[in-house]
């Protein structure tokens, strides 16, 4: 038989899901390794996600998704984030935030073209990018830097086939933020260099500072070279409704919604009808949900520190990445250890690029009360060693 894909048959399966597999065969067993909210989407959302099948609003949408959402959208960003968008010709309904990024590759990249991907990041940038035909280019972020990318980080990497930059902050796994004035060096060197950038803000509310998230697409000169990728999972726990969004400029929202038409056709049409309802009436839901994992974030911080596991405060989304290099183990190994002696499964920090050695990933969107547990068995089990 003739040979499959290469560039499929090499790309590593996700680090995330093998520790939840082996977990949900597992009793007793704890995870902290899914990023997934543990609170229920809000009724209020969901009531209207059943209003709409009790209509028969069962139908295909258009392909951008339903204009009422999009428009939802356009002024939702314009609110919270001072950068404005049409809804007629730059915004499209996604199925998650991981299709709006597919689908800003696959529009932006020609063969050969570079892709700067600072790391530890998501684990799905650097197989997007090689299925789309583009190359990936990391950089290793520092944790005496808080994981933030620098100016120099970046401008060292930049080469003369650098096309795109992906951002993606808050960050997973490590929590980083980059404020405005962290991003005003890497917006210069975008505009100079001619760099496209996908911004990733799934974890945009989900910022714990006094200062509210800042999107690179409202610095001068931004909006016209940045794709925004957002989505509903993360701030309104919606995960299992599959639905984001790309804001982008019209001519490469246009390639997206032609790529998005072929492959997907539109996004789940209850989702779209639950989302206008977040949005018109989910701020306090999001509120309230981010006090909660706030509290969390404290505890985690106080404790691993308390037992001797270094970790630098995490000021988003919900992981907290720290460093495990004293017990003399690889990132995979403490885990797998762990796992075994403890029946705890976190994540190795090496799931998201090879600079994460060292560490791992702890989410915390999960109960305080299995957060006590989990914490426990850890400090037991460093004392094993």
């Amino acid at each position: 038989m003739k040979s499959v894909s290469n560039i499929a048959e090499n790309i590593k399966p996700s680090g995330i899901r093998k520790f939840f597999d082996i977990v949900s065969e597992m009793p007793d067993a704890i995870s902290l390794g899914v990023g997934e909210p543990d609170f229920d989407t809000p009724w209020h959302v969901v009531d209207e996600g059943i209003y709409s099948l009790e209509r028969g609003r069962t139908y295909y949408t258009s392909n951008s998704g339903l204009m009422e959402l999009r428009e939802e959208i356009c002024k939702w960003y314009n609110r919270k984030y001072s950068v404005e968008y049409n809804a007629s010709n730059e915004c499209i309904i996604t199925v998650g935030g991981s299709e709006g990024i597919d689908l800003a590759l696959r529009a932006l990249l020609n063969p050969g073209d570079e892709v700067i991907i600072p790391e530890p990041s998501y684990v799905s940038y650097v197989p997007c990018v090689s299925l789309a035909g583009g190359t990936p280019v990391t950089i290793d972020l520092k944790n005496e830097n808080q994981f933030k990318l620098t100016e120099a980080e970046l401008a060292e990497k930049i080469t003369d086939k650098s096309k795109v930059l992906i951002l993606s902050f808050p960050n997973n796994p490590t929590g980083a933020i980059m404020s405005k004035e962290d991003l005003k060096p890497i917006a210069k060197l975008a505009i100079e260099n001619d760099l496209y950038v996908i911004s990733d803000e799934i974890y945009s509310e989900l910022t714990y500072t006094e200062t509210p998230h800042c999107s690179i697409a409202s610095l001068p000169g931004m909006s016209e070279r940045t794709i925004v990728i957002n989505g509903f999972s993360k701030a309104y726990a919606m995960t299992g409704w599959r639905l984001g969004y790309a804001l982008a400029p019209q001519k490469i929202a246009k390639l997206m919604t032609k790529i998005h038409q072929f492959c997907i056709m539109c996004a789940p049409t209850t989702s779209q009808y639950a989302a206008i309802e977040a949005l018109k009436n989910g701020d306090k839901d999001i509120a309230n949900m981010r006090k909660s994992y706030d509290e969390r974030r404290r505890y985690l911080v106080a404790r691993l520190n308390d037992m001797g596991m270094p970790a630098f405060e995490p000021l988003g989304a919900f992981y907290i990445f720290p460093s495990i290099q004293k017990y003399g183990m690889t990132s995979d190994e403490y885990a797998t250890n762990l796992l075994k002696s403890q029946k705890l499964a976190v994540v190795p920090g090496t799931a998201f690029g090879d600079c994460g050695e060292g560490f791992i990933r702890i989410s915390y969107a999960y109960s305080i009360d299995q957060l006590r547990e989990a914490l426990d068995r850890i400090e037991r089990f460093n004392a094993s060693l």
